[in-house]
């Protein structure tokens, strides 16, 4: 069974996107070993400086870096210049990536200032979700059901339909 890691810098703070997030992980199950790791989000001014915000990413870049650790593993990072993939393209990197015998799916959800140039070089793919813009506190839960909708996907579930 695949173990699939969100990585995520911050917690929810609305109880209906936790909501949200639980009902999708108790639904994925079946299908892999879920785990959730959020790390603290550093804490910045009303506007800050491009240094302050590079000093940040820095600072949850290492944090992240740690976890990713051991060659078994295929690291996603999710960033708004990444590749976009369909739901059925997400579906087939999920089961090429299992087939291809990596035992861990890494997830990585940075903070709203995005993930730092150096977790991204250890990132496997670059994925975005789209062009448009969404809340930040909603990537967590747009990613949980893609991928339960890629596990669907891959054992021919009536959900995607």
């Amino acid at each position: 069974m695949l173990n699939i890691n969100i990585i995520t810098v911050g917690k929810l703070k609305e109880a209906y996107l936790r909501d949200a997030c639980a009902e999708y992980s108790k639904r994925l199950g079946g299908f892999c070993k879920l785990n959730i790791t959020e790390l603290p989000e550093s804490r910045l001014p009303d506007n800050p400086s491009e240094k302050e915000i590079s000093s940040a990413l820095s600072h949850e870049g290492k944090a992240i870096a740690d976890l990713l650790s051991g060659n078994n593993s295929y690291n996603i990072a999710m960033c708004i210049e990444g590749k976009q993939l369909s739901s059925e393209k997400l579906a087939e990197k999920i089961e090429s990536i299992s087939v291809d015998g990596k035992s861990r799916l890494n997830f990585i959800i940075g903070s709203s200032f995005g993930i730092s140039e150096e977790v991204k070089s250890l990132a496997d793919l670059r994925l975005s979700m789209s062009e448009m813009t969404f809340p930040h506190q909603l990537a967590r839960v747009m990613l949980l059901e893609q991928i339960y909708r890629s596990f669907q996907i891959i054992n021919g579930g009536k959900y995607h339909k």
